[in-house]
């Protein structure tokens, strides 16, 4: 009789804390250093050198517009409204349409090596965000899944109900290995939406074409209640003990750290 599958390793833990310990700004300080982490743990993750998934928050300490890594920086971005601001625009390794990032925004990532290869998109984005909703909900808050991979919270107006963005996520596949990440917006300055983006080029029907003044709303939990259901979501409960320093020192340089590689599109 052949012997039952081991089960998969505790997924561990990596706070802003520890990674700016580890890695200075990779806690949010520096963006362009937390982008070229994510990447980083996946090429781990696909690789196999680390068998354990990996699960962190961060947050930016000032404004900066991040493009997905399929996107057209003019279609999505007002150029001009960001130079005047002073707020950078860099470039993500995953898929999905421009956010804006800063204090208020917690941002969550989950890189989980699959030595067998990676589930069908579907699954990985319904094991990703159906424990992550159950937490919020565990928190009293009718949040939900709409779209293809966002996070609604149901607000009731005027007498009716209205489904307002709270987070937007997105993911790299690799044959071996997915990284999956995304935004909760908890205290965010949600006039910079409408101040430094365009209305996306795609949308999800449940938007209905709405602005994004009408579209997104924070979950005003604060950070350390949001950091502490995201851990309870997914188990995470031992440290990761070390950073891949030389890849992510590889990966700004060839990336990150290139604006020509952010603006290519």
């Amino acid at each position: 009789m052949a012997s039952a599958a081991s089960p998969s390793p505790s997924p561990l833990w990596l706070d802003a804390a520890a990674a700016d310990a580890l890695l200075p700004g990779s806690g949010g300080g520096d963006v362009i250093a937390a982008l070229a982490l994510d990447e980083a743990l996946l090429e781990e993750a696909h690789e196999g050198v680390r068998g354990e998934a990996v699960v962190r928050t961060w947050m930016a300490t000032a404004p900066v517009v991040v493009v997905g890594s399929s996107s057209r920086v003019e279609e999505e971005v007002d150029i001009a409204g960001c130079a005047a601001a002073g707020v950078p625009i860099l470039r993500r390794p995953s898929g999905g349409a421009t956010v804006i990032l800063g204090p208020g925004c917690v941002m969550w990532s989950v890189v989980t090596p699959h030595p067998a290869g990676v589930p069908a998109v579907e699954r990985i984005h319904a094991a990703m965000l159906d424990p992550l909703v159950a937490a919020l909900q565990s928190a009293g808050l009718p949040v939900s899944r709409q779209g293809t991979s966002d996070l609604v919270l149901a607000v009731a107006e005027s007498g009716a109900t209205s489904l307002m963005k709270v987070s937007g996520n997105a993911l790299r596949v690799r044959r071996q290995g997915v990284l999956y990440h995304g935004t909760l917006l908890d205290g965010f300055d949600l006039t910079l939406a409408a101040r430094l983006l365009k209305h996306p080029p795609r949308e999800p029907d449940y938007r209905g074409k709405r602005s994004h003044a009408a579209f997104l709303v924070n979950l005003e939990l604060g950070r350390e209640r949001l950091v502490g259901l995201l851990r309870q979501a997914f188990g995470a409960v031992d440290s990761l003990g070390e950073i891949p320093r030389e890849r992510v020192a590889r990966l700004i340089e060839e990336r990150y750290g290139d604006r020509a590689w952010t603006h290519r599109l």
